[in-house]
């Protein structure tokens, strides 16, 4: 708690300092403020009604998408006794690190910090980056908190099988169904990832992401579809806003990208593609 204070402070006297200082610079950033809520519920409205204009390509993705995460399902009860019998050498750090990063509360800081840093210090490469987090989190959410509640899936821990779901139930343990610690930490990594073209940044952007659904299955508290569909979902929707970001030219930073990554699904494969 000590910490999110000291932020907080941090973040109101920045603010503070800048309306101190220059009056015209704070109508500014109040209008760019709005100028990206907007880019923000756009991005939102996008990725809900964009299967609505799917072609004959993307539902045979989705349909490769179903049928991987089917094959992955009959494994469940095996990858998921694996990975807990690795819980005990699992580094500590790296336990530590998947359930911070992919907390609700240190995601939406890390979030505030990139969007906030690009507004302040008017850099449109980490602004353009703060809204599409944004704008896939709150899209993401959304589908998590309804499948969560709908499917109603136990968890491993829950010590009654990968086939036991109880929808519409209170219960935390039969919440597992996707992860939402992937579906955050994948979101922003899948973002930030995308505003760098050096293949080992991105490498190790992607690497950090990662630690979070793998520390997920090593407690126990997801079965191995859960991850995996949560990340698909997660580069599904970063994909799709952050094209229409580009084709309606919503971006304030421009660049030539060099590397194109995109999601290739068939039946039983799903995998990501970069494109030089």
């Amino acid at each position: 708690m000590k910490k999110y204070i000291i932020a907080m402070f941090i973040l109101c006297y920045t603010m503070n300092s800048f309306s101190q200082n220059d009056t015209k610079l704070k109508g500014n950033l109040w209008s760019d403020v709005k100028k990206d809520g907007v880019k923000v519920w756009g991005g939102i409205k996008h990725a809900y009604t964009q299967p609505l204009k799917w072609k004959k390509k993307d539902w045979l993705t989705f349909g490769g998408i179903a049928a991987g995460t089917a094959i992955i399902y009959m494994y469940d009860e095996e990858t998921s006794e694996y990975f807990i019998e690795q819980e005990p050498n699992a580094p500590h750090m790296l336990k530590e690190i998947g359930w911070y990063y992919g907390s609700p509360q240190n995601f939406f800081m890390i979030t505030a910090g990139i969007y906030s840093y690009g507004l302040f210090a008017r850099n449109e490469a980490w602004r353009d980056a703060g809204i599409l987090i944004v704008s896939s989190a709150v899209a993401t959410g959304f589908i998590q908190t309804i499948t969560k509640n709908a499917f109603g899936r136990a968890r491993p821990g829950a010590g009654v099988g990968s086939d036991k779901f109880k929808p519409f139930s209170s219960e935390g343990m039969y919440h597992s169904f996707p992860s939402g610690h992937t579906m955050l930490s994948m979101t922003a990594s899948h973002a930030i990832a995308k505003q760098f073209d050096n293949i080992w940044v991105k490498s190790g952007i992607y690497a950090v992401g990662l630690i979070a659904p793998i520390s997920r299955l090593w407690e126990g508290a997801h079965w191995l579809t859960d991850v995996v569909l949560g990340g698909v979902i997660s580069i599904v929707v970063v994909d799709g806003i952050d094209k229409f970001f580009h084709k309606n030219d919503m971006y304030l930073h421009k660049k030539e990208k060099k590397v194109s990554w995109n999601l290739k699904a068939g039946l039983g494969t799903v995998g990501i593609v970069g494109t030089f």
